[in-house]
């Protein structure tokens, strides 16, 4: 078959077909039909994502390349920050931007054991996970009904002289108030990470300047798992204005070590074996040089191939999400006495990642749940709805020790108790968003 073609002629040949299979078999939109499935999220692609991860394999590098630097390049450019670093997960890009926060190199700002870093119950745990692993103490504080983000007015109270940073997510989509808590973190010398997982795409007003949310702070971290805005199947990046932030981040994701030279390159700073380093004999090679407490946390170029090719439909992702939300929203105002309806914070434009909804008084959320579910709508919780009342909090509690709350979890416990939420990804159709109002209307009245 390729007897006389180059390699490069094979391999267009081989991707023209994955194309062809790829519009032919991958690309049949079905019609919807009321009582099929509506998952609250899922992947949308096209033979794109299919040709780039076919071409990655025959290049067969495997670890992290040029996709990946190509990659990291363009979600720079699209959210206006200098330094992107593709990690394997969501959750690998929360613990890294945590573990950089406690680097030597950060002087009397590094966070130690023992410090304070404010956060809330009411989210995914791998945002709060990395600081208890560390040995630090979550500080958790009281979100908003109908934002379901950070209670600001509770930070002072939050704040000790163990304090040291604000660890928090974009609530599926909706901003945090930036402006509050950038102001709280500035007037008291704290390091603002923003967790993006569910947000990117989102949009804040701060001074006058419409910024992307996680390029506010002083570290940002997105997901790219299936559900998520965008997807490479597993994978999350960590980005950052600030260098020294970016080379401690680079150092801790590639096992720690000083090298900065990517995979498969050595010497690339001309100086591999004539340096002094800690107590290493002098030449020691600069390859094998640790200067931090580091992890392998790399994705592969395959993940980094897909993610290039949804950056291309990223913009119309997050167009078709605002869209599902805003027809969601009218087609539930009828109901706005039974349920409370999400509102955006003030001065954000979000890229929802999901519906929420809250039971009012005398509404039972199981109930209403389960019909919905019976009509083929999936619904969700938000995450751990209060994480201190998981099984993992049970040592903690029982100790009353590695974490503290401020006031009470009113909201947090609320949530926990009266809150789904369902979803607008940009897969879903008008038909789809009205059967999904039409099934929760119904399920109230009965």
């Amino acid at each position: 078959m390729f007897e006389d073609k180059t390699e490069q002629e094979a391999r267009q040949e081989i991707l023209a077909l994955v194309e062809e299979y790829a519009e032919r078999f991958r690309e049949k939109k079905r019609d919807f039909h009321p009582g099929d499935r509506i998952s609250y999220a899922s992947r949308v692609y096209d033979h794109k994502e299919m040709v780039n991860a076919a071409d990655a394999v025959l290049e067969f590098w495997l670890t992290s390349g040029r996709y990946t630097d190509l990659f990291e390049k363009k979600l720079g450019a699209y959210l206006g920050v200098p330094f992107v670093s593709l990690v394997n997960s969501g959750s690998s890009a929360n613990l890294l931007a945590f573990m950089a926060l406690t680097s030597p190199k950060l002087g009397e700002r590094r966070v130690c054991r023992g410090d304070e870093i404010i956060t809330v119950a009411c989210g995914f745990p791998t945002t709060v996970t990395p600081m208890l692993q560390y040995g630090a103490v979550p500080v958790f504080v009281d979100v908003t009904i109908p934002q379901y983000n950070i209670d600001v007015t509770k930070l002072e109270a939050a704040y000790s002289p163990k304090t040291k940073a604000v660890m928090i997510a974009h609530t599926l989509g909706n901003p945090f108030d930036l402006k509050a808590v950038k102001q709280f973190c500035d007037a008291h010398g704290l390091w603002l990470i923003e967790d993006n997982c569910d947000a990117l795409g989102s949009r804040y007003t701060l001074d006058g300047v419409t910024q992307f949310t996680g390029t506010v702070g002083d570290i940002g971290t997105s997901s790219f798992y299936p559900p998520h805005h965008m997807t490479m199947g597993e994978g999350g990046a960590v980005y950052t204005k600030n260098a020294v932030l970016h080379n401690i981040l680079r150092s801790m994701r590639d096992w720690g070590r000083d090298c900065r030279c990517p995979s498969g390159v050595d010497n690339l700073c001309g100086h591999r074996f004539d340096g002094q380093y800690g107590e290493l004999p002098k030449g020691y090679d600069h390859k094998y040089v640790y200067s931090e407490f580091g992890f392998n946390l790399k994705a592969t170029d395959l993940q980094a191939s897909i993610g290039c090719a949804q950056l291309e439909k990223f913009p119309h992702f997050v167009e078709r999400r605002k869209e599902n939300f805003k027809r969601l929203r009218a087609a539930l105002a009828s109901v706005a006495d039974k349920l409370i309806l999400p509102e955006a914070c003030e001065n954000a434009d979000p890229s929802w990642f999901g519906f929420l909804l809250t039971c009012r008084e005398g509404v039972s959320r199981e109930k209403l749940v389960r019909y919905i579910e019976s009509k083929g709508v999936q619904t969700r919780m938000l995450f751990a709805g209060n994480l201190t009342k998981h099984p993992c909090f049970d040592t903690l509690r029982a100790s009353g020790k590695g974490y503290r709350i401020v006031g009470e979890l009113t909201e947090t416990d609320r949530i926990m108790r009266d809150t789904f939420w369902v979803g607008v990804y940009p897969g879903m159709t008008d038909e789809m968003i009205d059967y999904m109002a039409t099934a929760i209307r119904e399920g109230l009245a009965e």
